[in-house]
């Protein structure tokens, strides 16, 4: 079963996303700019240690691996790598901004426009291959999709936003092979860190006294965007873009069901119908994966 571990790793990022709107919510009368400044700086700190302490081997390994290279693959690298960081920080600020200034629902219809987008630039750049039930499960979604959207231009907006920076980041770190996932994700956090500095002087607010905002602050460092960042590039290394996006799903269907249950957002009838046809078209794209037996899953 060579590939259910990168399947675990994809499933355990995106349950974990699943939940950040505790953490931004109990946030929310911090601005928007602020809780990425402090999240972005401290998790480039956090990092950038444990790399500079705790694996000078790696990084040894690492560069060695890098002058190896040819002229050419060393620039996709280093492009692939700094492209990355933007778009990372692209997606944490208009997420961040959707689920504290627009609803919990923006940010969860976000990603559930992402896994289409995914899947299809992954089609057209990755040229990764689907079969006919997958475009299904895909049409399937946008489907589902469209029916959110209904009434809801500000929330679709926004989820374009945030869904086109992170489909891309995907994509783009498919890219991303032979180097350790959690040197590369440090410095796409560093990057975005860098990119982020000259701004903070300008538009940061006063610094918080409150401790619980620095707790939370550091839960949301390691525990929403460290641990499910590696995990994910992690799973790209045994599961293709396409796959990728459509378990990405796991993320907005867990959203929604806080949003519901716990924020009480209203729901209607459609959105309901929406979001059950998106949980089919997660097991209809998966399900060649799914309903394996036991013994084609032991060849795996």
């Amino acid at each position: 079963m060579k590939s259910s571990k990168y399947y675990i790793a994809a499933l355990s990022s995106f349950s974990i996303w699943g939940f950040f709107s505790f953490a931004l919510k109990a946030l929310h009368n911090y601005a928007s700019l602020d809780i990425l400044f402090y999240r972005v700086f401290f998790c480039a700190v956090l990092m950038l240690v444990i790399s500079l302490l705790f694996r000078q081997k790696v990084l040894k390994e690492n560069y060695a691996f890098f002058k190896s290279l040819n002229q050419k693959k060393k620039r996709e690298i280093v492009v692939v790598t700094l492209l990355g960081g933007s778009l990372l920080t692209a997606n944490w600020f208009f997420f961040i901004y959707a689920i504290n200034h627009i609803s919990v629902k923006a940010g969860s219809l976000a990603y559930l426009v992402c896994p289409i987008l995914t899947t299809v630039l992954a089609y057209f750049i990755l040229h990764e291959k689907l079969n006919r039930w997958q475009w299904a499960a895909v049409a399937l979604s946008a489907f589902s999709c469209s029916i959110l959207s209904i009434g809801h231009l500000t929330d679709l907006l926004y989820s374009l936003i945030i869904a086109t920076s992170y489909a891309l980041y995907l994509v783009s770190q498919k890219k991303s092979t032979g180097f350790d996932k959690f040197l590369l994700l440090t410095f796409q956090i560093v990057f975005s860190s860098l990119l982020l500095l000259p701004f903070y002087p300008v538009y940061s607010a006063n610094v918080p006294t409150e401790i619980s905002f620095y707790v939370l602050i550091v839960v949301i460092a390691i525990v929403f965007t460290i641990a499910p960042l590696f995990l994910n590039l992690y799973a790209l290394q045994g599961v293709n873009s396409s796959t990728m996006g459509i378990l990405l799903y796991i993320n907005p269907l867990i959203g929604f069901i806080i949003a519901v249950f716990y924020f009480k957002e209203e729901i209607t009838g459609l959105q309901l119908v929406a979001y059950s046809l998106i949980l089919a078209a997660i097991v209809i794209f998966n399900k060649n994966y799914i309903f394996k037996s036991k013994k084609e899953l032991s060849a795996l």
